[in-house]
């Protein structure tokens, strides 16, 4: 099959020509525009060939908070990140942020789609934080949809019936360990575990997919 004839990657068929990109962000507070990105993970998803989804990379950046930004003691308490410890190696948000995108906008392509979907738990809060940090950084080509997202929150209370990441991993049979929560990564990753179990596990049990749809303008016997 010749490259302007090949078929198109099966990831573009499964979310309407969506990327699916779990992510997950560590902050200095709730207030998107006011307090400080600390931390980002972005893990891009991928698709075999029998249609099976799965992790394919992960990337992390440490980040500076932005000038003026606030950082709350209660958050930093949650998180354990201290700021200004030389050892996070981390960098100004604009550099960061242009790592984290550039992947993913690689990804997209090479999965034949037009647009990544940030995947996330509670996915407003890391959906908003993501949009609020490319803004601030002028960063105009922001691979993400601006308002679609998957939440797997909402997935896990469907399908497990509970709500809390680590509840919910634990009833997937997802390992999950208290310590090592709260680093953008090990969150982003055991969130892109649940999210791959969900969604493969819905087309295990015949749900994608869909039956197709009756043609209407068929005429009636």
């Amino acid at each position: 099959m010749t490259e302007e004839h090949k078929e198109p990657h099966p990831m573009s068929r499964r979310f309407r020509g969506f990327l699916p990109v779990v992510v997950d962000v560590e902050t200095g507070g709730f207030n998107p525009e006011k307090d400080a990105l600390l931390e980002i993970a972005a893990v891009i998803l991928t698709m075999d060939d029998d249609g099976w989804l799965k992790r394919a990379e992960t990337h992390v950046q440490q980040i500076d908070p932005f000038e003026g930004a606030n950082l709350e003691q209660s958050a930093l308490d949650f998180t354990g990140i201290d700021p200004w410890n030389p050892e996070r190696e981390a960098v100004p948000e604009r550099e960061g942020m242009s790592e984290i995108f550039g992947p993913i906008r690689k990804a997209v392509k090479a999965h034949d789609c037009k647009r990544a979907v940030l995947v996330g738990h509670n996915a407003t809060f890391d959906h908003n934080f993501v949009f609020a940090a490319a803004l601030r950084s002028d960063i105009r080509r922001n691979p993400f949809h601006p308002f679609s997202t998957f939440d797997t929150a909402t997935l896990a209370g469907l399908a497990y019936g509970h709500t809390v990441l680590a509840q919910a991993c634990k009833l997937a049979g997802i390992p999950f360990s208290n310590k090592d929560a709260h680093s953008a990564a090990y969150d982003a990753e055991k969130t892109a575990d649940l999210f791959c179990g969900i969604v493969n596990r819905w087309r295990e049990i015949g749900g994608f997919p869909p039956p197709p749809i009756p043609d209407d303008t068929e005429e009636a016997p």
